[in-house]
């Protein structure tokens, strides 16, 4: 490691220490899950104040390079993010080959997906989900949450919520483990084809709360992503409330440049 001394630049100084350690990360110095310095270790090494020190580690961070656990310290990511290309994962030849649209991306990726299911029944559905499934703001409809890892770590919070009239008569939704190809295969087998998905993204930053759920750092960004499922007979069959730890994917799409 470099004794402590700056470049001379005009940034900020908490800068220019997230910018020196970021280099030794990116040049395999501190190689992935090796601990980086603690924020006494930074204020003695570059002669700075905490709040300097805080900001330095904060700034790695946010650039997605460190991750830090309460009470053990900062560390380097040993994980490359998932590319997550919309316009491959909800293939119809997944769903014929068994593999709902997380597995495939995830085994894809080299890693081992696994999933956690928090609910399964009947819920009222939120105004906004009400709205894009059609439906009035006080009906019922199925609700299914779950918590999806990658190798052991959780990277993906979702509720998927089905009009009710389409549940009831599939009683595998009601499962934790609705069979190979997930929801949608089953939607499908049950004349759902699905025609298109539509997706919304926001970037914000983790609640207190979602920071707890995703293991996350704290101010660490996610993506809010809500999906529609939409069937060839022009009605919604499912929405997906998704929350992603944003450092943990690349959202990938392709837009066709035709009218």
């Amino acid at each position: 490691m470099r004794s402590g001394s700056t470049r001379e630049t005009s940034s900020p100084r908490y800068l220019q220490i997230a910018e020196e350690l970021a280099e030794q990360i990116d040049k395999g110095i501190l190689p992935p899950g090796a601990k980086i310095p603690s924020e006494s270790e930074l204020m003695d090494r570059y002669k700075v104040a905490p709040g300097t020190a805080r900001k330095a580690v904060a700034e790695l961070r946010t650039t997605g390079r460190i991750e830090t656990h309460h009470g053990r310290g900062s560390y380097v990511k040993s994980r490359p993010p998932v590319d997550r290309r919309s316009s491959d994962r909800f293939r119809r030849s997944h769903r014929n080959a068994g593999k709902a649209a997380y597995i495939a991306e995830t085994e894809q990726a080299g890693a081992k997906p696994s999933v956690r299911v928090l609910y399964i029944g009947p819920t009222e559905a939120p105004a906004d989900i009400a709205d894009r499934l059609g439906v009035p703001h006080d009906a019922q409809v199925l609700a299914r949450r779950r918590l999806y890892f990658r190798d052991g770590t959780p990277t993906e919070e979702a509720t998927s919520y089905l009009p009710w009239d389409i549940a009831k008569d599939i009683p595998e939704l009601f499962s934790e483990n609705p069979g190979g190809g997930g929801i949608y295969a089953r939607l499908e087998e049950n004349g759902h084809t699905l025609a298109e998905f539509t997706e919304t993204v926001r970037a914000r930053l983790a609640t207190k709360p979602e920071t707890t759920a995703l293991s996350l750092s704290p101010g660490t960004p996610v993506f809010h992503l809500t999906r529609n499922a939409i069937s060839e007979a022009g009605r919604v069959v499912e929405v997906c409330d998704t929350l992603m730890a944003a450092d943990q994917f690349v959202l990938d799409y392709r837009i066709p440049a035709t009218d």
